[in-house]
């Protein structure tokens, strides 16, 4: 069964504690409305400008791969979409763990600009389906920038011969760039259960996108598991060697920091008595 947070628009009348206890939690929770607060409208344009350029950038290169396709490719093209599928889901993981674990909102350019969603989507987690395309996706946009210009520049000076040998690594190169590119819009819809198409549903339901059960795992406070979003396919096999918690004791070890301690602070900003907002 789906917890309260993840249908936000079915919520029962609730009497004057319990309405107290809600307002401490998801949209209403003190923490959720400071960070939410903390969006500028220069982020908003920084974002505007990366989904422009990198989706111009996708067609651009797109294009040029289907213009480069021979059916001898099909074997490599096919294992470089898996193992594009692969590495995308562990890296976002280990962007994910590492945002989620480590840092601060306090710190310079990327606590307000990164940190910030990953500590407000531990509070208000439905928040991320309040979002538009573009906030949704404009960071993760800017991250595959430089991999999709080098893309771009190849296309436009290497010779045919050349480009005829690199396809494959080309093909894979750009499957990662576009399970990245659409990470945390697949999260999204991980948190969406009104509304989605149903290609989308198909997709989660087949695990090729992260599901919606699934993701469900990571959202169990202290949130220190299943960190995985793509496609979630390396969450279970990473929490049987006990991947992060090794990683986390390792950097406890040396350097002294306590793994989610910003997390927890802000959690715990709105956890006062049932009258506080």
């Amino acid at each position: 069964m789906a917890g309260a947070e993840d249908w936000p628009d079915q919520q029962p009348e609730l009497d004057e504690d319990e309405a107290a206890y809600c307002r401490r939690w998801g949209a209403q929770h003190a923490g959720a409305r400071e960070l939410a607060a903390l969006y500028s409208p220069g982020k908003r344009f920084q974002e505007w400008c990366c989904v422009v350029l990198c989706f111009s950038l996708i067609a651009h290169n797109l294009v040029h791969l289907l213009l480069l396709a021979r059916w001898e490719h099909t074997p490599l093209v096919m294992l470089g979409v898996i193992a594009g599928a692969l590495i995308a889901d562990f890296l976002s993981g280990l962007v994910h763990w590492g945002a989620d674990t480590w840092g601060s909102v306090e710190l310079p350019i990327v606590g307000k600009a990164f940190i910030r969603p990953f500590r407000e989507h531990h509070i208000d987690p439905t928040a991320i389906t309040r979002h538009d395309f573009i906030e949704t996706n404009g960071d993760n946009c800017l991250v595959t920038l430089l991999p999709l210009l080098n893309m771009a520049y190849k296309f436009r000076t290497q010779s045919p011969e050349a480009l005829e040998q690199l396809y494959p690594w080309e093909c894979f190169v750009f499957c990662l760039i576009i399970f990245g590119t659409f990470t945390n819009q697949i999260h999204k819809w991980s948190h969406t259960y009104f509304g989605l198409p149903r290609w989308v549903t198909l997709l989660q339901d087949w695990h090729i996108i992260l599901p919606r059960k699934h993701h469900r795992i990571h959202h169990v406070s202290p949130h220190e598991t299943y960190f995985c979003i793509t496609t979630g396919w390396l969450n279970y096999p990473l929490e049987k060697i006990g991947f992060w918690r090794r990683l986390e004791d390792l950097i406890q070890g040396l350097t002294g920091e306590k793994p989610r301690a910003d997390d927890m602070k802000w959690a715990q900003k709105g956890l006062g008595a049932p009258g506080h907002t």
